[in-house]
């Protein structure tokens, strides 16, 4: 059994169980299910879609081959280091999806449902970036070049390359950007910030107190 194989069930526990009623619950459930070897309980703590990518025999025998490290894990997950959040997301009609966060009992609309293309921090531009070049907004993609390179920039220019022959390779680069950006380490170091992204880096620089897309490494360039 692979810690990594773990890692992503957990990430897809169920917070509505039979007695769990809540994430701390659920994970705490889970955790113990794990240190005391119990896999048929913790097989019924995932969710759905976790149960459809590995039947109950596989889990059990992930849990039999190697108690000391699934013990281990069981006892890491008990010892959580801050509280969960706890999020959900709904579809507009026009495919927008919006964050939610539980508060105090009661639901909010998260900042993404205010600003689609936040520059706040590093990981949020790079969200924004591929948002806004998925959506073909290159009047927003416009936001993310720095002022170095913004001469001779338009519109039109950033249209034509990332939609022309070099299409292929935007496409590429954008799976890898979504891939890697929910766990990315991004590196920061002053008014820099670095983030690894398939056989890339991806370079941002701050300017004006909002960060922008400076390079994207040995990836693909464009303006």
């Amino acid at each position: 059994m692979r810690l990594g194989a773990f890692l992503v069930l957990v990430f897809l526990v169920a917070c509505g169980g039979a007695t769990a009623q809540d994430p701390s619950s659920a994970l705490h459930e889970y955790a113990h299910a794990l240190e005391e070897g119990r896999a048929d309980d913790a097989y019924r703590l995932l969710s759905d879609e976790a149960r459809r990518g590995v039947s109950i025999e596989a889990f059990r025998r992930m849990v039999k081959d190697d108690p000391n490290e699934v013990r281990e894990f069981g006892r890491a997950l008990s010892r959580p280091t801050a509280p969960p959040v706890v999020t959900a997301k709904v579809t507009s009609p026009n495919g927008q999806e919006l964050s939610l966060v539980l508060e105090d009992g009661k639901w909010k609309v998260d900042l993404s449902a205010v600003d689609f293309y936040e520059q706040d921090t590093p990981r949020h531009a790079v969200v924004a970036f591929t948002r806004a070049l998925e959506r073909k907004r290159y009047d927003v993609v416009l936001r993310f070049v720095p002022d170095a390179h913004k001469e001779g920039v338009t519109l039109e220019k950033l249209k034509a390359s990332w939609e022309g022959q070099e299409k292929p390779e935007t496409e590429q680069l954008l799976a890898a950007l979504k891939q890697a950006t929910p766990t990315a380490a991004i590196e920061e170091t002053g008014e820099r910030a670095a983030m690894p992204y398939g056989s890339g880096t991806l370079q941002l620089v701050r300017e004006h107190g909002v960060w922008k897309i400076e390079s994207f490494g040995s990836a693909a360039e464009h303006p």
